[in-house]
């Protein structure tokens, strides 16, 4: 019988755990109180934090049809509920806000939101591309239906408690062919937990104010929480971009030649997270389900960093990742940001993950930006274990980082762990996990078949690594800060600290501990594991240990990850880890193994702790820089500084 890692959910912490935190409780249960009376407060003062925007399309272009995915090429105009008229062609933003169309249909990034949908959270921070918001074409009504379609606008604006004054501007100006929708504030614990740290409390506003007079019109966005901005910040989306889009859309719907497996790869800063977010919203407009799957281990999109996984997506993107941070149906903790220093770990956790695949909707699958020597070579071979239907190449007209990978230069170049045509067989590794993964004799896997797209970003800074609007470690921290978001309470109120909250106790000998990214002597395993990131992890050998002590694994397991959680403290004489994790308790209980990565909790998290007296814990300054290899840490900590003093001004 196997040993449960962790108590069932009536057992979460023991007697002593309970007495300990019942102060906590008590906080906590004010806290609630507290959240309570806000929503009432909340509710109260909904009708002040509405916007009712009105869109007007006009007509499509020729030969364009509002079923195929050129309809964003149309062009429109926007109009919300202060009278004066503007000509933008759509409402472009920073910030975040519930959507709802009331009457008619509207697209965001891809995805067209119609009447029929619940409010979606809509979140366009600061440091990703602006999110635009414009109006699609539908079929012109016959006049006589125009009443009708005046009364069903007002009838929804009514339903949702939309005022008078402003449900009288929208109709003043409505016509059969716009576009009402309704513009709520949004609130979410994830956003809360993000926005209770200093350095990330102005995530959500421009970065630069643009010179402009403050209208009406900017008033009720900010009162809902968005700031319109020029068309300019939003997604340029190019003619090749349009191009590729159409054809994987026709491919995905029509499957003539199968169910397509779409590979996306690129250099760092071309845009590839985009394009993925782009083209599964605009699946999801035809399909009620795209997969995913994450193999750039440094800027994952639904799950923390450091995972290669397996997503069924069903609900629209629109967000950057840790607005989304969700349980994949299939994921393994690689542990680090880059695969560089173990390549065939890395290949055989793709192949694990990717067996996993059902090929019976189409699969999206994410490249790392390492394009460049091995990382070029280790991407055939990744295309050739794959064997992707369409390949999206993003790279700048030059070609200047990497050649164009058609399925001739597939065919016939070596890889990382692969040998081209003109090759005998694959490379023979003798030793090691590439055994699992490498060719049958006589088996030609080098011969892939697929349809190249190219795709050249036009957007400014394309390209250039160094000139991205965000540093790509603080993009994983928060998707680290949105995962930890989840152990927020649902309700309106404070945010609770993380040393607030009760973690559940584990037992040494219940489950496996490894490290992934380094050798640990045994006698310094605990000063490792304490306060750090881990995998929660389920291995299918059952946990054997005669004693007390901590059970080593000695080689890193390919398994099923089924969350993180942080090691908040380890009691050496009741020889039990403290873990506070989001993971739900049915999915605990068959946890029995920890995989310690060189992902780091957010500094954030450790400097930013409320309520302590005197020395942070975990938290110190006292370094000695005169002793070998510290340049590294002085380094690594006026970045930090640097990072952490900034406010996104």
């Amino acid at each position: 019988m196997r040993k449960h890692a962790f108590p069932p959910a009536d057992l979460t912490t023991g007697v002593e755990a309970l007495r300990a935190n019942r102060t906590v409780s008590a906080a906590m249960s004010s806290m609630r109180r507290t959240a309570r009376a806000s929503s009432a407060q909340e509710r109260g003062s909904d009708q002040d934090r509405k916007s009712v925007v009105r869109l007007k399309q006009t007509s499509l272009p020729a030969g364009a049809h509002s079923s195929k995915p050129q309809a964003w090429q149309s062009k429109g105009s926007v109009e919300d509920m202060d009278p004066s008229h503007t000509s933008d062609p759509a409402l472009t933003f920073t910030g975040k806000c519930r959507l709802r169309c009331l009457y008619g249909a509207v697209r965001l990034l891809g995805f067209a939101v119609a009447s029929h949908h619940p409010g979606l959270p809509v979140f366009s921070p600061a440091t990703h591309c602006a999110l635009s918001l414009e109006a699609l074409p539908g079929a012109r009504p016959p006049a006589a239906a125009l009443r009708q379609l005046r009364a069903a606008a007002r009838a929804a604006m009514r339903s949702h408690r939309v005022r008078r004054p402003a449900r009288v501007k929208v109709m003043a100006r409505f016509s059969p062919d716009c576009a009402v929708v309704l513009l709520e504030h949004l609130d979410t614990p994830v956003t809360r937990f993000l926005l209770s740290h200093p350095p990330l409390s102005r995530f959500f506003e421009p970065q630069k104010k643009e010179e402009s007079n403050f209208t009406p019109e900017h008033a009720v966005l900010a009162s809902v929480g968005i700031v319109k901005c020029s068309p300019d910040c939003g997604l340029q989306v190019s003619e090749s971009m349009c191009l590729a889009l159409e054809e994987l859309i026709q491919a995905c719907c029509e499957e003539d030649e199968g169910v397509p497996v779409v590979l996306v790869c690129g250099p760092k800063n071309t845009g590839k997270s985009t394009f993925n977010r782009y083209l599964i919203n605009l699946l999801l407009n035809r399909l009620p389900v795209v997969e995913y799957m994450e193999c750039d281990i440094g800027q994952t999109e639904f799950t923390p960093p450091g995972c290669v996984s397996l997503s069924s997506v069903t609900e629209p993107v629109l967000g950057p990742p840790f607005t989304h941070q969700q349980m994949p149906s299939k994921m393994v903790y690689y542990g680090q940001t880059s695969c560089e220093q173990d390549t065939e770990r890395y290949l055989d956790v793709v192949k694990y993950v990717f067996s996993y695949y059902k090929k019976e909707v189409p699969l999206i699958i994410n490249t790392m930006g390492w394009v460049k020597g091995e990382g070029l070579l280790l991407l055939i071979d990744l295309i050739r274990l794959l064997s992707p239907s369409h390949i999206v190449q993003m790279d700048m007209c030059d070609w200047k980082v990497m050649p164009p990978l058609t399925s001739e230069h597939i065919h016939f170049s070596p890889g990382l762990h692969t040998k081209g045509k003109q090759q005998s067989k694959c490379k023979q590794l003798g030793v090691g996990s590439m055994e699992s993964w490498r060719c049958p004799e006589g088996e030609d896997v080098s011969a892939p078949q697929h349809k190249l797209l190219y795709v050249h970003p036009e957007f400014p800074r394309a390209g250039v690594a160094g000139e991205v609007r965000v540093h790509s470690s603080i993009l994983r921290d928060m998707s680290i800060l949105g995962y930890l978001g989840h152990l927020q309470s649902p309700d309106i109120g404070a945010v609770l600290p993380l040393h607030s909250l009760v973690p559940y106790q584990v037992p040494f000998n219940a489950v496996a501990l490894r490290v992934i990214h380094t050798d640990v002597a045994p006698s310094n395993i605990m000063y490792a594991v304490n306060a750090s990131w881990v995998g929660l992890c389920c291995i299918p050998e059952e946990i054997r240990c005669q004693s007390e002590g901590p059970v080593l694994l000695t080689q890193t397991p390919i398994c099923d990850c089924l969350g993180f959680g942080i090691v908040r403290g380890v009691d050496m004489e009741k020889k039990l880890y403290h873990i506070l994790t989001p993971v739900p308790p049915v999915n605990l209980r068959l946890v029995n193994c920890l995989l310690l990565g060189n992902i780091a909790i957010p500094n954030c998290v450790l400097v930013g702790q409320q309520g302590i007296e005197g020395e942070i814990p975990y938290v110190t300054s006292d370094y000695n820089y005169s002793i070998m290899g510290s340049g590294k840490l002085r380094k690594k900590k006026q970045h930090l500084k640097r990072r952490f003093e900034c406010d996104y001004p």
